[in-house]
């Protein structure tokens, strides 16, 4: 079964050798140059989409508006991106050991925020990589949720993740 990456991980791209991307710095955040008429009522937050370079040659990458789908709650509703705030990726060229970083503004109901989804497909010089999933969320280690001593929010989430995906596979099964 395919698991989602827990946001913070890195996932490499084998078509690509040495480029690998994660999604990263989910938290609540204002937009820098003012909140959206459309998101009123809903809460913003602010993620990272950083894309390394790790390998011997020069790569272009995109990642603009389209590429990017974030969801959030339960029911996987679509998440209020907030473009005009956000900061993205237009053909920029990533040397060896060179990292470039995409900063999304996004809005949702507070409620919905303890899952966020984000889905990213970027393109490599002129080539589109696979799809690849992240899955986070706001307030993970608030009060009731599993978090041994020591426990990072990266614990809380894998351990979460893994739960859930367990759970949808016993449903499945007769």
């Amino acid at each position: 079964m395919y698991e989602p990456n827990v946001v913070g991980d890195w996932q490499e791209y084998d078509e690509h050798a040495g480029l690998r991307l994660r999604v990263h710095g989910l938290e609540r955040a204002e937009p820098p140059r003012g909140r959206d008429d459309a998101a009123d009522g809903l809460t913003y937050f602010r993620l990272r989409i950083t894309v390394e370079n790790r390998g011997e040659r020069r790569f272009t990458v995109h990642l603009e508006d389209g590429q990017i789908d974030v969801r959030v709650g339960t029911e996987g509703e679509g998440a209020f991106v907030d473009w005009r705030n956000s900061q993205f990726i237009e053909g920029f060229d990533v040397y060896p050991l060179r990292r470039v970083t995409a900063v999304l503004f996004a809005a949702g109901p507070e409620s919905a925020l303890g899952q966020v989804d984000v889905q990213v497909q970027v393109r490599v010089d002129d080539d589109w990589a696979d799809r690849r999933l992240w899955t986070g969320g706001l307030g993970l280690c608030d009060e009731g949720a599993w978090a041994p001593a020591g426990a990072t929010t990266h614990d809380v989430l894998a351990h979460q993740v893994s739960s859930f995906l367990r759970r949808q596979a016993e449903e499945g099964t007769a």
